[in-house]
């Protein structure tokens, strides 16, 4: 098969989106660094409908069972599918739309401090459902901890903090040159998180409280999700009574540059709404959903022609 020609100006990784307004043009130039451009978004998540949903999907199940990490990745895949702009990126003054969907966490090996930790990559496309997101990152997980395996990025990384400093300081810096270009070897980065569309870290799995977490100057992931342990809130009633019920925290954080506010808005809605509705994973990611009030449902429409039309 023929290698595909890219455009002037595009990457192996993204094509350079060239008739965007001036705004977002001109934002790349005075708002040059990622990390410079972090907006932070916390949300409380009701775990009741999936606490249910996940009772019926384990139901018979002895190991690798689905879980909260399964489920909040599975409705962040399917909203980047019908929500275009959120898998956009901005490097060396310009910005991408990014060719393929990607999903980056990491392993690790065994629950112990001395442990290592893997990362892990795995791509998707538009027929993802949660189905195929649990048996790949199943698939991805047990691969991690077989004993002796090293990732790719791992590999590398190994390999470069053998060297000198002497040397590996000018190594590091023309690799960050090439980095802003994409130009970076291939072999070297095709499974480094920070060149997916979404990092995710479970803290929850760890026991710890979801918090912000940064991104990164390296690569072009521009949204990085810190999913927090569960724990109970309280729930007020119209009678005034309280009662208690199990929520989650996650925390989002965004290259603000590659979107606006609204547009942000309108994915956080469809995140929780497929959340509380998470049978609706089960179907390809590219099929619309109706998630907005009824005077609203025209801008869930325009998302879904926006997909398919990618």
């Amino acid at each position: 098969m023929a290698k595909q020609k890219i455009a002037r100006g595009d990457r192996f990784d993204g094509t350079w989106l060239r008739n965007e307004p001036s705004m977002n043009q001109i934002m790349c130039y005075i708002y040059k660094n990622r990390a410079d451009n972090e907006a932070y978004i916390n949300e409380e998540i009701d775990l009741r409908p999936i606490e249910a949903y996940l009772a019926k999907k384990n139901e018979g199940r002895t190991e690798d069972k689905y879980t909260y990490f399964h489920v909040i990745c599975s409705a962040i895949v399917k909203a980047f599918t019908l929500r275009p702009k959120m898998n956009r990126f901005i490097t060396g003054n310009r910005l991408y739309q990014r060719n393929y969907l990607s999903v980056a966490f990491v392993v690790k090996k065994k629950f112990s401090d001395r442990s290592e930790e893997g990362l892990a990559f795995r791509k998707f496309g538009d027929d993802a459902t949660i189905d195929k997101l649990h048996n790949s990152l199943v698939e991805e997980i047990h691969a991690q901890r077989k004993p002796g395996q090293v990732d790719n990025t791992t590999d590398f990384m190994d390999k470069l903090v053998k060297l000198p400093q002497w040397i590996l300081r000018p190594i590091m810096n023309i690799l960050i040159k090439l980095d802003k270009k994409g130009k970076v070897p291939y072999d070297m980065i095709k499974e480094d998180p920070n060149y997916s569309s979404v990092f995710l870290t479970n803290l929850g799995s760890i026991d710890l409280n979801c918090g912000y977490h940064h991104l990164s100057n390296w690569g072009t992931c521009s949204c990085f999700v810190v999913i927090g342990k569960k724990h109970l809130a309280p729930e007020w009633h119209e009678d005034g009574s309280c009662t208690v019920h199990p929520v989650l925290n996650i925390g989002i954080t965004l290259d603000e540059r590659i979107a606006d506010g609204y547009y942000y808005s309108k994915t956080i809605k469809l995140v929780k709404y497929l959340l509380a509705n998470p049978e609706l994973l089960e179907l390809p990611a590219i099929e619309p959903v109706d998630y907005l009030p009824k005077n609203d449902r025209r801008f869930a429409l325009d998302a879904a022609k926006e997909a398919v039309a990618r």
